[in-house]
């Protein structure tokens, strides 16, 4: 499987986990667990698509500098992205649990454009 594939994976998997499990209700999610779960989920599915781009063959996990340090080389608006992404999708779901379900929203729609912005760059490839 590619790393743009399984990265889309990652994010239906987090989708799914916000729609079965997190129990939205009045535009707040009610499980903070799954929230969390959710958000790491996602945020882990771009680090799999960056991670196919970059082609960094480092031994254990990246820095999030790092990632910022290699995308503000290629595209600054993706960096963009991929700080939002950073701060809504693995500091605020991720750790704090937040049920706003307008703030994963949000986090999911940095991770689509990230994905898709990594899918357009291998295409060309």
């Amino acid at each position: 499987m590619n790393t743009v594939q399984e990265a889309k994976r990652y994010l239906d998997n987090a989708r799914q986990i916000l729609s079965e499990k997190a129990l939205k209700e009045n535009g707040y999610y009610q499980d903070r667990k799954y929230v969390r779960m959710a958000g790491n989920t996602a945020y882990s599915g771009i680090l799999v698509a960056l991670d196919g781009l970059l082609e960094e063959k480092t031994k254990g996990r990246k820095e999030v500098t790092w990632y910022k340090t290699q995308l503000a080389r290629l595209d600054k608006s993706i960096l963009n992205s991929f700080v939002s992404a950073y701060d809504t999708l693995h500091l605020a779901l991720g750790y704090d649990g937040n049920l706003n379900a307008k703030v994963a929203t949000a986090g999911l729609e940095d991770a689509e454009n990230i994905i898709h912005w990594v899918e357009q760059r291998t295409a060309r490839a």
